[in-house]
């Protein structure tokens, strides 16, 4: 009996191990943050901080301590995504860079806690600037559009064609199309 708790023990360090070590390769890129950390930058998770949702979670704006305000995205606890295939979204997506891609800018993979912390765009989605109210629609003329278009369709050919591994976005719509200050498309 002893023999077997001691193998269990060793089993479970090695398992712990091996997920700090996971964690430490995935982060190599991005900040790890700590839950409190970005508690804090959205006010405590609060719905006036509230930019977006959907099936994989909700999205609030925050402020860093730094003065940056980032979009920060908390993974649902109904998601089957495990500890593994997180990290590796995370090292695949902070290895992949492109001017028509959302950057990430960190993680906290922190308790039951997943959450990735995104850089904030401010005119939100293109499906808020083309149909959202008064205060959140855009005018956009037609260069504009027809800029945005090619901007869109320059990150899918990256994502598609020129990243090391391909990437099939599978859910391109006009609400998953961020629009930046300068009103440059990233997906």
């Amino acid at each position: 009996m002893g023999f077997s708790c001691f193998g269990s023990f060793l089993q479970c360090k090695d398992n712990r191990e091996t997920q700090v070590q996971g964690l430490e390769l995935a982060t190599n890129n991005v900040t790890l943050f700590s839950y409190n950390s970005l508690r804090s930058a959205t006010g405590h998770f609060h719905p006036s901080n509230k930019i977006g949702g959907g099936g994989f979670g909700v999205v609030y704006k925050g402020v860093l301590r730094d003065g940056r305000s980032v979009a920060v995205k908390c993974l649902s606890a109904e998601s089957k995504q495990g500890t593994r295939e997180l990290l590796t979204e995370i090292n695949m997506i902070s290895n992949t860079r492109h001017p028509n891609l959302v950057q990430l800018i960190g993680c906290c993979v922190e308790g039951g806690n997943r959450i990735l912390v995104y850089e904030y765009l401010e005119n939100n989605s293109l499906a808020s600037a083309l149909l959202g109210s008064k205060g959140k629609c855009v005018p956009l003329d037609w260069p504009k559009r027809a800029a945005i278009c090619l901007g869109t369709a320059s990150g899918l050919a990256f994502l598609h064609e020129d990243a090391e591994p391909p990437i099939v976005h599978r859910d391109i719509k006009a609400s998953n199309v961020l629009i930046d200050e300068n009103l440059h498309p990233k997906i």
